[in-house]
């Protein structure tokens, strides 16, 4: 069985903590500020008042960590941040840049040095600090030598302008080379329960103490339909889908960062509520034992 604790504490501190590069600790439930900005993480949310609401309720519950990115919205995301939680006493801001919009649920790379530069420039003024503590390449142009890409964000980090560096969605090969480029201190990768392909960047992660930070934390794919496999732990247990999906993530390594998004104030409270479930052993094992049903249909 699962079981939740109980303490006076914001519940998202019961998740624990972890130091980003050993010296930006955070607690390990953070949010993803990608889902607050317009349908198709485009434009304006349906109600600006709202998402400055829901950030605000964010930090309350204890989250400390927030993700975000110039390409949400696209700019959207971070001016709301601002405007919700500047000058962010206490929190780690981390952002993104290297995506291109083009419209509703599309992106493209760019990995320009100019345009990178420029990328870093506009959100240290969107988001009105002098340096950015985590960020991160939001993925690699193929088009541009990687070392061109690297190399003008370690220039601004040695100017003062990028405290620490990250890296989304690359393989164990696109992160070997990178850290011959340059100190990678944590890695954004797409993980969760129904997709584990990144397993691999995740164990590379962990050996050598970088952050993981799983994006779509809580998506679980066909392990989620009403007569799935998680329904049936979902009736055992008592513990929305979510919140397995999440305490699994937890649990599964510690130096997961998970940062499950959304825009409704209950799915917020919800997801920060895992951080509070503790997974038994039997539990634990049947949620990780889940992939392989889902593999095989």
């Amino acid at each position: 069985m699962t079981s939740t604790t109980h303490a006076s504490a914001p519940v998202v501190h019961a998740s624990g903590t972890f130091a980003i590069a050993g010296d930006l600790p955070v607690h390990r439930l953070g949010f993803g500020a990608m889902r607050i900005t317009g349908p198709g993480i485009w434009g304006d949310p349906p109600d600006r008042a709202a998402a400055i609401s829901l950030l605000r309720r964010a930090v309350e519950l204890g989250v400390d960590f927030i993700d975000t990115a110039d390409s949400y919205g696209p700019f959207v995301s971070e001016d709301l941040i601002r405007e919700a939680l500047h000058p962010y006493e206490g929190l780690v801001i981390a952002t993104k840049g290297g995506l291109t919009r083009q419209g509703p649920d599309h992106w493209a790379p760019v990995g320009h040095p100019y345009y990178l530069q420029q990328c870093v420039e506009m959100s240290l003024r969107r988001l009105g600090v002098e340096c950015i503590d985590l960020y991160q390449l939001h993925r690699i142009d193929a088009n541009v030598p990687l070392a061109d890409q690297l190399g003008v964000l370690r220039r601004m980090q040695e100017q003062g302008k990028i405290r620490h560096l990250g890296l989304s969605q690359v393989s164990v090969d696109e992160l070997a080379a990178a850290r011959e480029l340059i100190d990678v201190v944590s890695v954004q990768n797409l993980f969760n329960l129904g997709d584990r392909h990144s397993e691999e960047v995740l164990d590379a992660c962990e050996r050598d103490g970088l952050g993981f930070i799983p994006w779509f934390p809580v998506a679980a794919g066909p392990l989620a339909r009403p007569d799935g496999p998680l329904a049936s732990i979902v009736a055992r247990t008592g513990v929305p889908a979510a919140q397995l999906s999440l305490a699994w993530l937890l649990r599964r390594s510690p130096v997961m960062l998970p940062i499950p998004g959304t825009s409704s104030v209950a799915h917020l409270e919800e997801n920060c509520a895992a951080a509070a479930v503790v997974l038994d052993d039997a539990t634990y094992e049947a949620l990780d034992a889940l992939t392989a049903e889902s593999e095989t249909e």
